[in-house]
């Protein structure tokens, strides 16, 4: 059994694979439009060119996602963030600095007791990421 994360976007997931591809190495594995599917008629014409469904792969995560029709949107989430735990902290510098891109950062990457290098930030789709190196215990 695993836990997948779902992301929902308010009409820019396409945008926000993008910005994963780039800022933390994900890969998409497919990206299905609302109206290459035959819900197509059941929605507006004007979401047509946006998501339906989305996977992509963060390592060995798989998360999913979709543009929310704009009749069920509700906001960003909140309560949730995606953590990534890097392979070295010159690593998470990187992913960390490009995550929070054009976002906000909620607590600057540092060093912590129980990390070598943590951040916590909002990347610019409202999306709330963790990135950490740990550090060796016992």
């Amino acid at each position: 059994m695993f836990v997948t994360p779902y992301l929902f976007f308010n009409g820019n997931c396409a945008e926000a694979l993008a910005f994963y591809q780039t800022a933390a190495g994900a890969v998409i594995d497919y990206a299905t439009k609302y109206g290459d599917t035959p819900a197509a008629e059941h929605v507006p014409a004007a979401i047509h060119d946006k998501i339906i469904n989305a996977s992509f792969r963060i390592g060995d995560t798989m998360i999913m996602a979709s543009d929310a029709r704009p009749d069920l949107w509700t906001g960003s989430p909140r309560g949730v963030s995606l953590c990534i735990r890097a392979d070295s902290p010159s690593a998470a510098e990187t992913i960390f600095a490009a995550l929070s891109a054009g976002g906000t950062i909620d607590m600057a990457m540092g060093e912590t007791f129980f990390a070598e290098r943590f951040g916590s930030a909002t990347d610019k789709f409202g999306i709330e990421w963790m990135v950490i190196f740990e550090k060796k215990h016992g």
